[in-house]
């Protein structure tokens, strides 16, 4: 696989700018609010354009990988981790602000967790860097297992890179995402989950894909879900970002996400 610097840079911002309108919202109930736009302050007080721990880690991620020549390194990936609770790494001001429980009992104590009730959406909401280096499924799994080690999530982050990747090359949303888990698209809303369980993370990004025929309408319907809106938001939004580029992504939005200059350093560093 070739990919280019343009489209991870169309990833990045789109994952990123789609945490940043989903953060004021987060546990916010479906039809309690309407997200049209970026702004600030709700549920964690941040200015406008704030990602979460969500692009934070994709960053770390995508950081390891690349420094790593695209080989996993999990040791790294957990140095890369801690950087970001402990030291507010990878944000846009030093300043953690959301942290799922999972990913702060593995990363505080070194050890994926496995449990049933494990399944939280903290490696998904991470993987999408993946798709852009030459590693299979189980260094996939490898990365989603620093975390959350059950298979429910490791196999979650293989099917999502199976479709990014698809996204990539050029093959159309539905197609892509009939490829690897069906027509989600058939489904009313009010049988998409929005919670922080990674199969309805899963689920409700590719929903938001394959029901809207943009960047800008893909993201909105998923922060407009309701429950986990940031991490929702940030998964579709990366595929959304593959599928339709950069210059789909509102300009207002991308101007207002702070941080950016990480982004474009991230995008710089990548091979092609």
């Amino acid at each position: 696989m070739e990919y280019t610097r343009r489209q991870l840079k169309s990833v990045l911002y789109g994952l990123a700018v789609a945490d940043a309108l989903g953060v004021p919202y987060e546990f916010k109930m479906r039809g309690a609010f309407h997200c049209g736009t970026m702004v600030g302050h709700g549920t964690h007080d941040q200015p406008a354009g704030t990602w979460s721990d969500d692009t934070a880690m994709a960053l770390a991620t995508l950081d390891s990988l690349l420094d790593h020549d695209g080989d996993v390194d999990s040791d790294d990936l957990l140095h890369r981790y801690r950087d970001w609770l402990y030291n507010g790494e990878y944000t846009p001001d030093n300043s953690v602000f959301d942290v799922g429980g999972t990913c702060l009992m593995a990363i505080r104590t070194g050890r994926g967790l496995s449990g049933e009730r494990d399944n939280g959406n903290g490696s998904l909401m991470r993987i999408a860097p993946a798709a852009f280096f030459d590693i299979s499924d189980d260094d996939i799994r490898r990365i989603s297992a620093v975390t959350h080690a059950h298979p429910m999530s490791c196999e979650a982050c293989v099917l999502y890179v199976h479709v990014l990747r698809h996204l990539l090359d050029g093959v159309p949303p539905r197609d892509a995402v009939a490829q690897e888990y069906g027509r989600i698209w058939e489904n009313p809303e009010d049988e998409i989950s929005s919670s922080g369980f990674v199969r309805h993370t899963l689920e409700a990004s590719l929903w938001c894909l394959t029901t809207t025929e943009n960047y800008k309408d893909c993201v909105l319907r998923a922060v407009n879900l309701g429950g986990d809106t940031d991490t929702t938001a940030c998964v579709a939004g990366a595929l959304a970002g593959a599928a339709y580029g950069f210059e789909a992504i509102p300009r207002d939005w991308v101007e207002t996400l702070r941080g950016s200059t990480q982004l474009d350093a991230m995008a710089e560093r990548y091979r092609l």
